[in-house]
Order: structure tokens, then sequence, then C-alpha cells
């Protein structure tokens, strides 16, 4: 062998052996915990967010590009079904929560208050997120006695999503195309009853079996649209009230008059609007952007510009009111690396950072400066929704076990819906139940 080859050989295998001998880059480990549904068939390696579409596909390019955009992390993600809370509580009695947990800003309270969450502001503050930047919802829904325990990801609230293709055969659109929409109880009747002869379906289609959420959450829409202080001391509900019983009356009446869908559980109610079982959906924001894919899908009930969405219309009177919730990022308490925080601070601002990509779902952004932006303002229904970014709320932050009392109340309005309780009966035991519930906390 020639000299000079005999040199590369051995110039080859220094090289190598030094590489063999050289440390890998230390990865930081940190557990993220989301619920949000599982699909890494379609999005399980794919980094560029543009092209994810829902809540699953979005949240897991996201966490991907996290990690192709920071390899010295390590991030395991742990993907719990909805909403994950029985898990969670036992990880945090067995002393080993996640690192990073999504979080209900609804359900914040019921860790904060027993001190099982880590207050954000100096994690936030070294990665350079500046709570000044949140939207007031989303500040508001993360501050608990006055410490920001979690970044806020978005707002969401109930909508309504309608069939403009069967509004229309209903002669219930204005001439610039945009749906009439109810501004009473009395209008929201008589629509009911003149699309169900037009169209010869039910008007609404609703979730109303295994599922209270949907019932409460239009409760509280329309108890803050007839001002209804219900909450006014956080430890108790008022609830056995005027306004409380006008909302009832009102369901009922849908009920009775089989103005909406019955029977149906909520993956049920998603595929029913879908193929035409109704009108106006009664669901979240989180489905606006699989519900505008299926208005350009040929065939779909929903084609040809058929779909549109707008907040509940306002019934009462008055100044317009709104219940919001949100998901927030939250991080539970335990021993943690000084290079572990910082990684969970990389984390927050990544996800600060890229929150407009996570309102392409259909929820409201939590930080101002995508609200305001032309980008999001130009994606599509979101000029018809933004109002409520200004005026929704959520409950007082100090109220705890919101989950909870949610199906409390969700379930005593299904009985009085279905007639198999009075109405006023199903006020007051829902009342007594929320309140006994809060007095043994």
């Amino acid at each position: 062998m020639p000299n000079f080859m005999k040199g590369l050989v051995i110039a080859a295998a220094s090289a190598a052996a030094l590489t063999a001998a050289a440390p890998v880059a230390a990865q930081t480990e940190i557990t993220v915990q989301r619920f949000f549904g599982t699909c890494d068939a379609d999005w399980g390696s794919n980094t560029d967010v543009a092209k994810a579409v829902g809540e699953c596909g979005i949240i897991t390019s996201q966490i991907n590009k996290f990690m192709a955009d920071n390899p010295d992390i390590k991030v395991n993600v742990n993907t719990v079904e909805w909403p994950g809370y029985d898990q969670l509580t036992a990880q945090m009695a067995s002393g080993d929560p996640p690192d990073v947990v999504t979080i209900h800003a609804s359900v914040l309270s019921d860790y904060q208050q027993k001190g099982l969450l880590e207050p954000l502001e100096a994690v936030l503050a070294s990665a350079g997120v500046d709570p000044a930047s949140f939207t007031a919802a989303g500040r508001e829904g993360v501050t608990k006695d006055g410490q920001i325990f979690a970044l806020p990801f978005d707002n969401h609230a109930m909508l309504w999503h309608i069939n403009m293709n069967y509004f229309k055969q209903a002669g219930l659109v204005n001439a610039d195309g945009t749906p009439i929409l109810p501004k009473s109880v009395d209008e929201l009747l008589a629509q009911g009853k003149q699309f169900k002869e037009k169209v010869g379906k039910p008007y609404l289609v609703q979730i109303l079996a295994n599922e209270r959420a949907a019932y409460t959450r239009a409760l509280y829409i329309y108890l803050m649209q007839q001002k209804s202080d219900f909450f006014a001391d956080p430890k108790k509900i008022k609830l056995n009230t005027p306004e409380a019983k006008n909302v009832l009356q009102m369901f009922k009446d849908l009920y009775d008059q089989d103005l909406t869908t019955k029977d149906q559980d909520y993956p049920a109610a998603v595929a029913g609007f879908s193929n035409g079982d109704g009108g106006a959906f009664l669901n979240g924001t989180w489905i606006i952007g699989d519900l505008d894919a299926q208005s350009h899908a040929e065939g779909n009930p929903l084609s040809g510009g058929g779909y549109a969405v707008y907040p509940y219309p306002q019934l009462f009177g008055g100044e317009p009111g709104y219940y919001s919730d949100g998901h927030t990022w939250a991080m539970p308490k335990k021993d943690r690396s000084p290079e572990q925080i910082a990684a969970i601070g990389k984390f927050m601002k990544f996800m600060a950072d890229n929150n407009f990509d996570w309102s392409r779902t259909g929820h409201l952004p939590a930080m101002q400066a995508v609200i305001d932006s032309a980008e999001f303002k130009a994606l599509p229904h979101r000029s018809t929704i933004l109002s409520i970014a200004d005026i929704a709320k959520p409950l007082p932050a100090a109220v705890q076990r919101q989950f909870a009392i949610q199906d409390i109340i969700g379930e005593e309005m299904s009985s009085a819906m279905t007639g198999d309780k009075e109405i006023d009966a199903a006020l007051t035991d829902a009342e007594a139940r929320v309140n006994d519930l809060l007095a043994n906390l």
C-alpha cells in the first residue's frame, strides 16, 4: 500500500476512534401530558405545522417541530383520554406528575388551591414571555390569587354552527347572504317551526346523551346575557332564579316541540350535523376547522358555501354576555433540575410564539398580537365570531370543581328537558347538589 494511502487509513481510523469516544450531547428530558386525541398515523412525524389540520394534527405537529428545533430537549409525550384529570390527580398523589400538562382554565383552581401547581411568572420571564402579551380573557383564566399559574393556550366557547343550505331552504337568510338569527325566545321557537315545516328536519342539532357540558355552557351563556350573578359567592351557586328558569323553559320547549335532535351523544351529534341532520349545531370553537373543510368537499351537506358559524344569539335583550373557558399549559409541582425548568420555559415560549397555528383549529388565540393580526382575521369565519373575544368571561377564578359542577347542572337540566322533573325541582336540586359539593371541599 502506498504511504499516502496508509496515512489516509490511519487518519480515518483515528477520526472514527475519536468520534466513538466523544460523548453524545446530553438531552434534557421533560414529560408533556396532553389530551386532543391521537393521530400518529397521519401526523406522527410531521414538523410542517402549516400543513396540519384539526386539534390533534396541529398539537402533534407543534410538539414535533419544537423537538426538531431543540435537539437538546427530549419531550416524552403522554396523551391521555379527554379530559385526563383523574389520571393527573393520581399522578400527583403518587408524586410523579408530568412536567407540563394541558389543563382547562376552569380546572386550574382545583389544583392551584391545593398547592399542586407552580406559579409561572419566573419561568415565563426567563423564557421571554410577558403576561402582558396575553389577551384579557387568557390572562384572567390563568390568574389565581394574583399570580400566573399557567400559560394560556386559547379561549373557547360554544357557537352556532349553521347549515346555510338548509337555512336558505327555510327562508332564514338575509339579502346579504347571512343567516337570520333570532333576537328573542319567541323568535327562536318561531324560526324552529318554520325550519321544520320547510326543511323537514330539526332546527337544532344538540348533544343530549351522555354529555352534560353542552347544556351547562348554554345555561351559563344565557344567564350572563340576563346579567345573573349566579356565582356572586364562589363557594355557593344561585340557580333557583327566574333567569335560570327562563333558560330551562326555552330548552324544554325546543325539546317538546321536536325542534331539536334527541338522544345523540357527542360523536353521533358531530356526525349527524355533518350528514345533514339539522340546521344549527350547538358545539364549540374547536370544530370550525373541520366543518369548514367539509364545506369544500363535494357532495357534503355543507358544500357550496353551506357553512357559517356565529355566537349564540342574544335572546334576552340587554348588553351582550358570554361564557368561555380555555386550554392552558400548567407546571405541576415536583423536583426538577435547572435544565428541566429552562426546557419547560422554552416549551412555553414556543407555544406562545406559535399561537396562530393553534388558532387554526377554531379556538380564539390567547395572545393579543395574534388576535389583532391580519393573518388571524383572514382565517375563514373569524370575522363572525370575534365579537365574543371582548365579552366572553370564565366563571370567577375562585370557583372550584367546575367540571363536576358542569356535570351536576347538565344532569338536572336534562331531567327537566325530558320531563323527568319539573323545572323548579330540577333547579332546586341542581343548586343544592352544587352547594353541597362546594361546602365539603
